[in-house]
């Protein structure tokens, strides 16, 4: 069966033509993708004959909310199950400039990053673009908020998935479908390099995310196995090397984890290791995760101040969705079981 939803344009354009349709129905049905149908037969401007061909040769998929939980600051989170019963969070967040989602990009996580729920149950799967597609898709329609921005920091690491990421976001930037622009587009990674180099060299718009989370290899390889493999020497290098190829500055993503990686010294290592590179630090107030024993940080704003004295813009995160433990680290990949299947 044919995932017409993971289909770009164009190739939806030649399989019509291989079916002995005309090319412009495959452009119809990309649009009635794109506004979020739930069958064929909504696709009215197509021939019954093509609806009912298109039953048996093609997946329609489409999420299943069944969970959706909203914080007392409007932040609304969803746990979608997916066609083959597995479950995802994605979450709503709305701000003053427009309205973000934060999608995930696999069931579960493989990364083992000591302070992320995401991560704990491991990884299943990857997901497809057309699910990518569908958490921004179904957000918008089921809370009626158009969506203006994306975050690719949900469930998984999306270098982990990268083939099936770029075809997303060529989807979700495409002029007959959501039109989202890269600008408007942030996709973050633990430091998975060969993903950070291959970026740099087709030189997206979009906004590169580290998550940094510690500047030294003993304290990162503690919290990131992913620095075992990839050091901070070899990742400081690589997002040197993509800032040079794509002139587009790379926010670190840190967060503030008490009597870890909240010293003055880390704070001077983070603007030595920037020195000669743009980059904008944004400090995260360490979410509560049950089965972690990390703790906030009290340091937070001497943190930020030892940055800025050294000239690193450096910002502290709003928190959105603590309550509904949809704030970052706190997603993860639910069972279809208990509270889940509620």
């Amino acid at each position: 069966m044919i995932d017409l939803k993971s289909m770009t344009l164009l190739e939806l354009q030649a399989m019509m033509q291989e079916m002995g349709e005309p090319a412009f129905r495959g452009k119809q049905i990309f649009t009635w993708l794109n506004r979020g149908v739930t069958s064929f037969d909504e696709m009215s401007n197509l021939s019954l004959t093509l609806r009912e061909r298109l039953k048996t040769e093609c997946l329609l998929m489409v999420p299943n909310a069944v969970r959706k939980q909203q914080a007392k600051d409007g932040t609304i989170k969803y746990l979608w199950q997916l066609s083959d019963g597995n479950c995802i969070e994605s979450v709503l967040m709305r701000y003053h400039h427009g309205n973000t989602v934060c999608i995930s990009s696999q069931v579960g996580c493989r990364m083992g990053c000591a302070f992320c729920a995401s991560t704990i149950a491991g990884k299943v799967r990857d997901l497809t673009p057309g699910e990518l597609l569908d958490q921004v898709i179904f957000t918008q329609k089921d809370s009626g908020a158009p969506v203006s921005n994306i975050v690719l920091m949900g469930i998984g690491e999306p270098m982990d998935n990268l083939d099936a990421v770029l075809k997303f976001l060529e989807l979700v930037n495409h002029p007959d479908g959501l039109n989202i622009g890269m600008r408007h587009i942030s996709l973050s990674t633990c430091g998975v390099i060969p993903g950070i180099r291959h970026l740099a060299e087709l030189g997206l718009q979009l906004t590169l995310s580290v998550s940094l989370h510690a500047p030294d290899n003993e304290t990162r390889s503690k919290l990131m196995p992913v620095n075992r493999a990839y050091d901070t020497n070899a990742l400081f290098a690589a997002c040197h090397d993509y800032f040079r190829k794509t002139g587009r500055r790379i926010s670190f993503e840190y967060a503030m984890i008490d009597g870890v990686n909240d010293y003055d010294w880390q704070a001077d290592l983070i603007a030595r290791r920037l020195k000669g590179m743009p980059g904008h630090v944004n400090l995260i107030p360490l979410n509560d995760v049950e089965e972690s024993p990390f703790r906030p940080s009290r340091r937070t704003a001497a943190f930020q101040k030892r940055l800025e004295h050294h000239g690193v813009t450096a910002t502290v995160r709003r928190s959105l969705g603590g309550d509904i433990d949809a704030a970052c680290g706190q997603l993860r990949r639910k069972a279809e079981k208990g509270e889940d299947s509620r």
